[in-house]
């Protein structure tokens, strides 16, 4: 039963890490080498991207044992 529903959590999980990537300003990858502090709504999308990250890797191994 649960087997059925892993791989769809896993898709709709990696849409949701791909779009937490895409929305992160990239600073260092157009030759700027410095930091900027995340505040109010960048900081949250960061915080969201790692659960995302941890979430897919968990469905990731679970998808193996079941």
């Amino acid at each position: 039963m649960m087997k059925n529903y892993l791989p769809i959590a896993q898709i709709f999980v990696a849409i949701f890490l791909i779009l937490g990537i895409l929305l992160q300003r990239g600073g260092a990858a157009f030759g700027g080498e410095f930091y900027l502090t995340r505040r109010g709504l960048e900081k949250k999308i960061f915080w969201l991207t790692i659960i995302f990250g941890i979430l897919f890797i968990v469905l990731a191994l679970l998808n193996l044992i079941f």
